[in-house]
């Protein structure tokens, strides 16, 4: 009879939030290695899953020896998805967080750190990621103003060490499939901070038009994120996390993606050319 030994590469891997940004880059690089099952799992991905809906964790976690867990916002499903998890036969956990969270509030992050808890489990392997502000934010759901000449948030002059999320999702395919990082908790930020004004100025320049920075007050982000047809509670939480960035909790730089990766993370300049060429902050939206 042969048994698994512990440091095996896990033979199955659950990507959860497969369709967000981390998750389906991660479910790509995973899939181009061509060597780990992968299960990309969202509510509308390949493989359904809903945290609301217990029912479909049972056929998402079938096979699977290793999970990338995305938390929910609600954290009350977390620890009961991971017990359940555990007894189906996952050996090795990779939980994505978010930089500074040990200093949030209830606020903002609350499934995040829940998640860094409940994964923390005796006699299952796990390693937390907890990434800077994206560079995707400045082009997907979150930032998008730049497409309309102006970024206006609550964030004075304290810098951010933004991280390309393709980064990240190499990160997490390196700690699913490879040993030696269990018990780690890496803190994933680029080597250089910019302030907000400055990360806006490299992709104006990029982008070859004029795009202004605002300095606004934690009230009128939430009126204009109210304005732009944002809920209550996710423009609570966002300007949650803006308060977070003012404090300089996510403002300390590592060498994380370094050490995991043998290189350099992104840099924002060359980046944000990149994504000009495809016209991205061309003109309004």
């Amino acid at each position: 009879m042969t048994t698994r030994r512990t440091h095996d590469p896990p033979s199955d891997i659950l990507v959860l939030g497969a369709t967000g940004k981390t998750g389906r880059r991660l479910v790509a690089r995973l899939r181009d290695t061509g060597t780990t099952p992968v299960r990309a799992a969202s509510r509308s991905g390949e493989v359904t899953f809903d945290w609301t809906l217990p029912d479909t964790w049972e056929p998402a976690l079938a096979g699977a020896r290793a999970v990338y867990l995305v938390a929910p916002e609600d954290p009350s499903p977390i620890g009961a998805f991971v017990r359940q998890a555990t007894a189906s036969g996952v050996r090795r956990f990779v939980a994505l967080s978010g930089h500074g969270i040990e200093q949030a509030g209830d606020d903002f992050g609350r499934g995040m750190a829940v998640g860094e808890e409940a994964v923390r489990e005796p006699g299952v392997e796990w390693t937390v990621l907890r990434p800077n502000n994206f560079f995707q934010n400045f082009y997907e759901d979150l930032w998008l103003a730049p497409r309309a000449g102006r970024l206006a948030l609550p964030i004075g002059e304290t810098p951010e060490p933004f991280i390309d999320a393709d980064d990240v999702a190499a990160v997490a395919a390196k700690v699913l499939t490879e040993d030696g990082h269990a018990g780690h908790t890496y803190e994933l930020t680029d080597p250089r901070a910019l302030t907000f004004a400055e990360a806006t100025r490299t992709i104006a320049e990029a982008a070859g038009r004029p795009i202004r920075y605002g300095e606004i007050t934690p009230a009128a982000c939430r009126t204009e994120l109210l304005a732009q047809g944002w809920p209550e509670p996710a423009a609570d939480a966002l300007n949650a996390m803006f308060a977070l960035h003012r404090a300089g909790r996510t403002a300390k730089v590592t060498d994380d993606i370094h050490r995991v990766l043998g290189h350099a993370p992104a840099d924002l300049e060359p980046w944000s050319r990149q994504v000009a060429a495809r016209g991205t902050w061309a003109g309004r939206a």
